[in-house]
């Protein structure tokens, strides 16, 4: 049994999750209307994959008997006018995801809640992640610039990710 302050806080990252995904979704969009469409794959798949996050939270709090609590879903703002700018987003957003799961991870540790600390485990080795490829794809993008044969490139590059 994890506690109602636990509770909250998973159900608050929860809504996180799926916010994220809208987010992601906000972000194929813009791709799609810059004509970016191997971007917008990219960002449809990073959807998915926070949207299965949000699940993940959803289905613990299930097996935990918590009290489900569901939040208004939030996206923020696609302030992206370049592939660099859109991916400095996607980067900027991950650190916070990862900063929102280091803080549900010192509040599992002080309350010395270790199924939690668990189940969180999986989200900082997936930030490590998620991070590293944004920070990839951004390098990337400053070593080529405006040259837009090599965006072009790029694009096809990232049509090729998969989902799972």
């Amino acid at each position: 049994m994890i506690s109602k302050k636990m509770q909250k806080a998973l159900c608050d990252q929860m809504a996180r999750e799926f916010s994220s995904a809208y987010l992601y979704l906000a972000m194929a969009g813009k791709a799609t209307e810059m004509n970016l469409k191997g971007t917008a794959a990219w960002l449809e798949v990073q959807e998915g994959e926070e949207r299965s996050h949000g699940m993940k939270f959803y289905k613990y709090l299930k097996e935990q008997g918590a009290e489900l609590r569901f939040a208004t879903l939030e996206a923020g703002a696609v302030k992206s006018d370049s592939l660099l700018a859109l991916f400095e987003q996607v980067l900027g957003h991950e650190k916070k995801v990862t900063r929102w799961i280091y803080d549900l991870v010192e509040l599992a540790q002080d309350e010395k809640d270790y199924a939690t600390l668990a189940f969180l485990q999986w989200f900082i080795t997936e930030q490590v992640e998620e991070e590293s490829n944004a920070t990839e794809i951004i390098a990337q993008l400053k070593m080529i610039g405006d040259k837009s044969s090599a965006i072009f490139m790029i694009d096809h590059q990232l049509a090729k990710r998969k989902a799972g």
